[in-house]
Formats: C-alpha cells, sequence, structure tokens
C-alpha cells in the first residue's frame, strides 16, 4: 500500500512539473516562433499596397487609351509602334517592374532589408524625370501630368511604408521574441517551485475498504459506549424522580 501510495505521489509531482513547464511565458514564444513562419500583418498590408500601385496605374493608362481614340487604336499606336516621347506604355511597364521585384523581394523572399524597395524607387525616380524633361506628355492634356505623378508618388509611398513600418514593427516584434525565449530558458534553469497542498489529493478508496472502515466505526462507538455507561460513569447518572424529591427537600423550611 505504501508503495503505491508513494508511486502515485511520484507520478503526480511529475505531471506537476509539466503543468508548471507548459506556462503562459513558453506558450508566447511558441506563438511567436509561429508567427514567424508566417507573413506579418504589416508586410502583407505593404504587398497589398504595392498591387494597388500596379492596378492603379493600369487603370489610368486604360483610360488615357480610351479618352484618346479607343482602345484597339491606341494600343497598335503605343505598343507595337512605340515611341519614346509620346507614350505611356514605359509607365505602365514602370509599375509592372516595380510590382514584380518588390513581390519576389518581400512576399516570396521575405527579405528585411530596404535594398529592394530602393533600387525600385531609385529607377522610377529618375526614369520619370528624365521622360518628363525629354518627352512631349505634357502636351497630350492631363493624362501627361497625372500618369507621371502618380507612379511618383507611389513609388516613395512604398518606401516609406517599408522603412516606418514594415521593417521597425518587425525588428520589435524580434527582439521580443528573443526576450521571451531568453526569459523561458531562465525559468526553465532554474527548476520548478515547491509544491503545494492543493497538487495533492487522495486516490479514491474501495468499496471494501469503505465497509470494513464502517465495521471499525461501530465497533468503536460501541466500546465508547460501553465505557461512557460503565459504573464509575453510571453513578453520576440520577432518574427525573429522585431529582424531584431532592428539590422538594431543598425547598421545604
Amino acid at each position: 500500500m505504501d508503495t503505491r501510495c508513494s508511486s502515485s505521489a511520484d507520478s503526480r509531482a511529475t505531471a506537476g512539473y509539466g503543468t508548471r513547464s507548459s506556462t503562459p511565458l513558453q506558450a508566447r514564444v511558441e506563438l511567436y516562433e509561429e508567427a514567424k513562419n508566417c507573413i506579418s500583418d504589416v508586410r502583407r498590408t505593404f504587398c497589398l499596397f504595392v498591387t494597388f500601385d500596379l492596378l492603379f496605374v493600369t487603370l489610368l493608362w486604360i483610360i488615357e487609351l480610351n479618352v484618346n481614340g479607343g482602345l484597339p487604336k491606341q494600343l497598335n499606336q503605343e505598343v507595337l509602334h512605340y515611341n519614346y516621347h509620346g507614350s505611356f506604355f514605359d509607365i505602365f511597364l514602370l509599375a509592372v517592374f516595380r510590382f514584380a521585384v518588390l513581390i519576389l523581394a518581400y512576399a516570396v523572399c521575405r527579405l528585411r532589408h530596404w535594398w529592394a524597395v530602393a533600387t525600385t524607387t531609385a529607377v522610377s525616380c529618375a526614369f520619370l524625370i528624365v521622360k518628363v524633361i525629354l518627352s512631349k506628355l505634357l502636351s497630350q492634356g492631363a493624362f501627361g501630368y497625372l500618369l507621371p505623378i502618380v507612379s511618383f508618388v507611389l513609388a516613395w509611398m512604398e518606401t516609406w511604408l517599408l522603412d516606418f513600418k514594415v521593417l521597425p514593427q518587425e525588428a520589435q516584434d524580434q527582439n521580443r521574441c528573443r526576450s521571451l525565449s531568453a526569459a523561458a530558458e531562465r525559468a526553465c534553469l532554474l527548476g520548478p517551485g515547491p509544491l503545494s497542498d492543493g497538487q495533492f489529493y487522495s486516490p479514491p478508496e474501495s468499496v471494501a475498504d469503505d465497509d470494513d472502515d464502517d465495521d471499525d466505526n461501530d465497533d468503536n462507538m460501541d466500546d465508547k459506549r460501553g465505557l461512557f455507561f460503565s459504573p464509575p460513569y453510571a453513578a453520576t447518572f440520577v432518574r427525573p424522580d429522585h431529582v424531584s424529591e431532592s428539590a422538594c427537600d431543598v425547598a421545604a423550611p
């Protein structure tokens, strides 16, 4: 019986240690480790903005084609008979270039450096400045102003979003994960604390043991009654009629 109790106590102690080892601190560390395998929220927002850049420039270019003589005719003129001084097709290709490089770098490869967005922004700015100076886009109406300006602004907004939002936020998350991992390692090295009384409990007793205990309790009660009504104690009890007669004798003058 003692061997079984000691083995059950040891098993409970081991179970308690395992329960304490899975602390909320370690749970947070595991959560951060799982999040490292997924793309972060700020990086996903950046990728969505890059996609918006491509779609918005494409939409403006299609509107420009329809306004200036129809889509088939203008596609033939600006794509098949490309002219650097009067075509907007290169601005559309510049948006495709930004989209391909940034999605490949920050969504597929998940880079944590600014060199890719710096390259796309530098190439976009240089190309747009040269095109505005050398081409005749400003003489083609509102789209001659709108497409270069929109492409220039979107390129710089991508740089700002990555450099001031994505990379700092991910660096903070990485530092927080490292600090939590170090704290969890220190907690494991310190070992478990003292076990509380609430972690121990009595095993359920069998029915046969309950019957034996009931028999022992009945025997003890019989022994106590026999001892209580034995002659030394029985003399102390007086019948009620004797009590009343004694009270009357005391009350009489």
